[in-house]
């Protein structure tokens, strides 16, 4: 009786829980809608010639004296709300996003974004992945964009053939910064790195990766191998098998990989699920090497580089341009 109790209490909490979130939420939409009338009624007057750019100070000290108890009306967030109407009043795709995100996550990618493809990709990550604060600044910072971008454009054939929607799911290079590993290290230092920062990891590989198990074994005939790492990926609804390599890409590295996949499929994968993945994850690679290794493979498998320091995000962005201008 008490344990049935307890649970229609627990679902009054929930109610309770429910209410509070969905007030935070009505709240932030509001604070996000004001900024916007704002930012539009001085854009409004400047560009009418009604106001100059003197006028913000003005009106900053304005609101001061005549209602001291207000924050957050200083003159530098009176031109961020300018600006923040200015960057998005001709994208109303992108007015529902906005919206769903708090001030700071809003400032955070309309000042750190070069373009309003980048703006885009952030406000729909952080509200698919629920960022905080910092793991937005990280994700920013590591070139997340650029290197997802990237990533795109080197999907294999077998991957894009099998998964259409795999788009936006993997990166050409992992930032593993945070293991702070030294230049020398070992595949055991690295896979040991990665669970012990797991809820780093799971940050960059993104939150829709299920982990199922580390040295997964599989019995192929009388024999025992072990996959480095595996997961379950709930978008594309298949198994993700991940192989480290301390070293560069070898074109044998794939047919381990491809081997793995075929006992994943064969003998682990359920009848509802798609193809298994396989990442090989190897600490430098030749691209033409790697594209050369993956022509005939019918397997989906990526080759992706892993970092142990912070990306260069500025060459990140030469290759990303590069990359459209090929388009």
């Amino acid at each position: 009786m008490l344990t049935e109790r307890n649970k229609q209490f627990s679902e009054v909490v929930n109610l309770i829980n429910q209410a509070r979130f969905n007030a935070l939420k009505s709240v932030n939409t509001d604070l996000i809608n004001l900024y916007w009338e704002i930012g539009k009624y001085i854009n409004e007057k400047i560009e009418n010639s009604q106001w100059g750019q003197g006028v913000i100070e003005e009106l900053a000290e304005y609101i001061s004296k005549a209602e001291p108890e207000l924050r957050g009306f200083s003159d530098k967030n009176l031109y961020r709300m300018k600006k923040f109407y200015e960057i998005y009043r001709n994208f109303p795709i992108l007015s529902p996003l906005v919206r769903e995100l708090s001030w700071t996550h809003n400032l955070i990618i309309f000042s750190r974004s070069k373009s309003i493809e980048e703006m885009e990709f952030y406000l729909r990550l952080s509200i698919k992945e629920t960022y905080g604060k910092r793991e937005l600044e990280r994700q920013i910072s590591t070139g997340i964009y650029e290197r997802t971008m990237l990533g795109n454009k080197a999907l294999p054939l077998a991957v894009k053939n099998k998964f259409p929607s795999a788009l936006n799911n993997f990166k050409d290079s992992y930032s593993f910064e945070f293991l702070k590993l030294p230049a020398e290290h070992s595949e055991s230092d690295l896979q040991k790195g990665l669970l012990k920062q797991f809820k780093d990891f799971i940050l960059e590989i993104g939150k829709d990766f299920l982990f199922i198990g580390e040295e997964y074994r599989v019995q192929v005939g009388n024999s025992d191998f072990y996959i480095d790492l595996l997961f379950y990926h709930r978008g594309l609804q298949c198994l993700v098998a991940f192989e480290l390599k301390a070293d560069k890409f070898k074109p044998e590295h794939l047919g381990q990989l491809n081997f793995y996949l075929e006992a994943l499929d064969r003998d682990v994968k359920k009848p509802n699920e798609n193809p298994s993945i396989g990442i090989l994850l190897c600490k430098d690679k030749d691209s033409e090497v790697v594209e050369y290794a993956l022509s005939r493979t019918l397997q989906p498998t990526m080759i992706a580089e892993y970092k142990i320091q912070l990306p260069d995000k500025k060459l990140l962005q030469q290759k990303l341009h590069e990359l459209f201008k090929e388009n």
